[in-house]
C-alpha cells in the first residue's frame, strides 16, 4: 500500500498519515460514524430448573392420629387446594371438638379458648365449620390440600399412627420455577438483579421462557470459580420440571447511551487501545482511546473518540502500521539533527 507522505504544516501533531484516493478504494478503507447507544451484552450460561422453596408445602398432624383412609392420589399427581388428601382420627382433636360443641350447646357460642385449641391443632377451618353447622363431633376429619400444588412425597398409609410433626405429603406449587445457573467469576462484573433473562431447556426445543434475575448468591464455588445465581420464571403451564437443564441467557450491559463504535474499529496492542479516526480527504489519525462494554458487535468508548466522529472500520491496521513507521522515522531524523 502506497502513502502519500506529510510535509511540514499538513498535520497538527505529526500523526497523521495521508492516503491517496485511488490508494484508499483499493485497499478497502471503510469508515463509519461513532454513535449513542446502548450495549446490551447477553450473558449465555448453563442453568438447570428448581422448585420456589417458597412454594413447598409439607401436610402433617400436630397430635398422634391414626389414617384411616387415604385418597386416590400419588407422588406426580396435581391436587388443588382444599381436595381432600385422608381420614384420619386424632383423641386429641376429637377431644378439644367436645369441648367446643359443649360451650355451643350451653350458651349457643362456642368459648374463644375452645375455637382456638382446634386452631391450634391445625384443624381445617371447613371441619370446625361442620361442627357449627351439625353441632356433632366428628370421629374422624377429613384432612385436605393447603394449596394447588403437585405431590412431591406421599408417606401417608391406610391404619399407620402419625406421631406429631410426621411429613405425610409434601406439595410444591409450581406455578412459578426457579432457574439456579452457573455464572464464571469473570463474569460476575456483568450481571445485575432485576436483568432479564431468556431461558430454553433441551426438551423443549423451539419454545423460550423469559424471567427476571433475582439473586446472585453470595458465594464462589472453589471448585468450578463460578457462582450461581436465580432466574424467577412463570410456569402455568407446568411444562418446566425439576432438574430440567437449561440453557440461559442474561442480558447485561448499559442501561443509558453510551458512546459505541464497532469492534472492528479497535485495535487492541495488548497495553493500549487505539481508534483511527478519518479527518476527511484521505487523512486518517491514530488515537488512543479508553474502551468499556462490549456487546451486539459494538464497543463502549469512554474516552479518546465523541459522537460523530468518523472512525475507521476496515483496513485500519495498515494505516496504523503506517503511522508507527512514520513517528519512527520522524523520531530517526530528530535523532541525527545536531543540536
Amino acid at each position: 500500500m502506497d502513502y502519500i507522505p506529510v510535509y511540514a504544516g499538513e498535520d497538527d501533531d505529526g500523526s497523521t498519515v495521508k492516503v491517496a484516493t485511488g490508494k484508499l478504494q483499493r485497499t478497502g478503507v471503510r469508515s463509519e460514524i461513532a454513535t449513542e447507544q446502548v450495549i446490551v451484552r447477553p450473558v449465555r450460561v448453563p442453568g438447570t430448573v428448581q422448585l420456589d422453596e417458597r412454594r413447598i408445602t409439607v401436610v402433617a398432624t400436630r397430635s398422634d392420629a391414626f389414617i384411616d383412609k387415604v385418597a386416590d392420589v400419588t407422588t406426580g399427581d396435581r391436587v388443588k387446594k382444599g381436595e381432600p388428601l385422608m381420614r384420619l382420627y386424632s383423641a386429641e382433636i376429637a377431644t378439644a371438638s367436645a369441648q367446643y360443641l359443649t360451650d355451643l350447646s350451653g350458651s349457643g357460642r362456642a368459648s374463644a379458648g375452645a375455637r382456638q385449641r382446634l386452631e391450634n391443632l391445625a384443624v381445617p377451618p371447613d371441619v370446625i365449620a361442620a361442627i357449627d353447622r351439625s353441632r356433632q363431633v366428628q370421629t374422624s376429619i377429613i384432612w385436605t390440600a393447603p394449596r394447588d400444588g403437585v405431590i412431591l412425597e406421599r408417606n401417608a398409609v391406610e391404619g399407620m399412627k402419625a406421631a406429631p410433626g410426621d411429613v405425610l405429603f409434601r406439595l410444591a406449587d409450581v406455578s412459578t420455577v426457579w432457574i439456579v445457573a452457573d455464572v464464571p467469576e469473570y463474569e460476575l462484573g456483568a450481571v445485575k438483579v432485576g436483568a432479564t433473562a431468556t431461558v430454553r431447556v433441551r426438551s423443549l426445543p423451539g419454545q423460550t421462557f423469559s424471567g427476571r434475575l433475582a439473586l446472585i448468591y453470595p458465594q464462589v464455588s472453589k471448585e468450578t470459580r463460578t457462582t450461581k445465581v436465580r432466574i424467577e420464571i412463570p410456569n402455568p403451564d407446568g411444562l418446566l420440571l425439576p432438574d430440567m437443564y437449561a440453557d440461559v441467557e442474561i442480558a447485561s450491559g448499559s442501561n443509558t447511551p453510551v458512546v459505541a463504535v464497532p469492534d472492528s474499529a479497535v485495535i487492541d496492542t495488548g497495553t493500549r487501545q487505539v481508534v483511527i479516526l478519518d479527518k476527511g480527504e484521505g487523512r486518517f489519525e491514530p488515537r488512543e482511546v479508553k474502551v468499556g462494554l462490549q456487546g451486539g458487535g459494538f464497543t463502549e468508548i469512554r474516552d479518546g473518540v465523541a459522537a460523530g466522529d468518523r472512525v475507521v472500520v476496515a483496513a485500519n491496521f495498515l494505516i496504523d502500521a503506517e503511522s508507527n513507521l512514520k513517528a519512527a522515522l520522524s523520531g530517526m531524523t530528530n535523532a541525527e539533527t545536531p543540536p
